[in-house]
């Protein structure tokens, strides 16, 4: 008999079904025994009455893996509305090791150290479990959010020659002999595709070798990167990320069926002097502080009853050297970031796209041409004037769910102390 899901049992009252997943939990009483069965559905509540049956389930403890054969039975009462009756158990891998957490309960009530050490069964827990399907749903709607925008998936190298993107905060290697880093953004890479395809977005790892220890940040997490061109500055970027986040805010809704905050068609943007006003900083800060973006996503919620809020402008000092210069005012950058419940979770912005432009950017930062020859390249052929982002999917997950700590949201983070499992 083939296997079914417990999100099959609807529509098979009366019919024996062969089901098989994980003991989620086992409930001995005198005269009945439940056995509630896990699979990537949910939950199967399965009653358990004739002896030979419950003397084996006594002996299998939590998360030992089963096949039950059994009748579908309505029961209001059950998961799914229906239970399975006269069953019929074979465990395929008894557990023979006392569990160092429980998954029965519906809050995890392990500390995350513990979570984090023993990743692969407390992934199991259904809470666990739930925010990797809404990370999975998040990228599977960038995908098709920016499909119908006409951007190609392109897929970029993660071992680089260069570590000249952001200095010192890169992870060496020996490749084949020779000094060799992990990129931290396809940021060159994807700059390069807009002279192939005009639109392009990839998801993938980058890696920051960043001694932050901090429960926003990670050593390696998944950026969803996109470039466009021909555009008409970063207002045109933003509208296009604005249109993609709605895209993924409702496929997160659709397949998972986690209420999603509503993304305005036009999202409220400040400029990064207002920002200080609102924060209260001094008007001479380069870069918000934390607080700062907590106090303008304030402002956007009760201002514009926004949970997003693009702060513009940024100082050309806190950019990359790529970054387009506000032409009003060159001091200030054509870039932005945008913050979601307090924290920023997208930076992009309008690159240059002259090669001349890029000779007297880099000679204003004191960094040699010859380091990014093939970088430059692409610019001696012609490029369009472009700009892009990029999203840190764990810090949109975090935001989302409400975890306190962006490592709740991955499945085996990376960050200064762990390394494992």
């Amino acid at each position: 008999m083939q296997r079914i899901l417990s999100t099959e049992l609807a529509g098979r009252p009366g019919t024996r079904v062969t089901v098989a997943g994980w003991v989620h939990r086992r409930r001995l009483l005198k005269s009945v025994a439940f056995l509630i069965l896990r699979d990537a559905g949910g939950l199967i509540q399965i009653v358990v009455t004739e002896p030979g049956a419950r003397k084996l389930l006594e002996e299998t403890p939590e998360e030992s893996v089963v096949r039950v054969t059994a009748t579908v039975t309505p029961n209001p009462q059950a998961p799914q509305g229906y239970e399975l009756t006269a069953p019929e158990l074979d465990v395929l891998s008894a557990v023979d090791v006392p569990l160092p957490l429980e998954l029965h309960r519906p809050e995890m009530s392990a500390s995350l150290p513990t979570q984090l050490d023993h990743a692969s069964l407390a992934l199991r827990h259904p809470a666990r479990q739930a925010t990797l399907r809404i990370a999975a749903a998040a990228a599977a709607g960038y995908r098709q959010a920016l499909e119908a925008q006409r951007f190609v998936e392109i897929h970029t190298p993660k071992i680089v020659e260069s570590a000249t993107e952001s200095g010192a905060n890169v992870f060496t290697l020996d490749y084949f002999g020779r000094p060799g880093y992990l990129a931290q953004s396809p940021q060159f890479y994807k700059q390069a595709m807009v002279g192939v395809f005009e639109r392009v977005f990839e998801v993938g790892p980058v890696f920051r070798a960043e001694p932050s220890d901090t429960a926003r940040h990670l050593a390696q997490y998944t950026s969803l990167d996109a470039e466009m061109g021909f555009i008409a500055g970063h207002r045109d970027v933003m509208a296009a990320l604005t249109r993609t986040l709605s895209g993924m805010f409702a496929t997160i809704t659709e397949r998972t069926g986690f209420a999603t905050p509503e993304v305005p068609a036009e999202i409220p943007a400040v400029h990064f002097t207002e920002a200080l006003r609102i924060a209260g900083a001094p008007a001479d800060e380069p870069d918000l502080a934390p607080a700062h973006e907590r106090a303008v996503c304030a402002w956007a919620l009760r201002e514009y009853g926004s949970d997003l809020v693009y702060v513009t402008g940024y100082p050309m000092r806190k950019r990359p050297f790529y970054t387009h210069p506000d032409p009003a005012d060159p001091a200030y950058s054509n870039g932005f970031d945008l913050l979601f419940r307090g924290l920023e979770i997208v930076t992009g912005g309008q690159r240059l796209h002259r090669h001349a432009d890029y000779l007297a950017a880099l000679r204003e930062v004191g960094e040699p041409p010859a380091a990014y020859r093939g970088y430059l390249e692409a610019f001696r052929y012609g490029m369009p004037p472009h700009g892009g982002w990029a999203i840190g999917l764990e810090r949109l997950v975090a935001r989302l769910t409400g975890a306190t700590n962006v490592r709740e949201v991955v499945a085996f983070p990376r960050d200064l102390h762990r390394m494992a499992p």
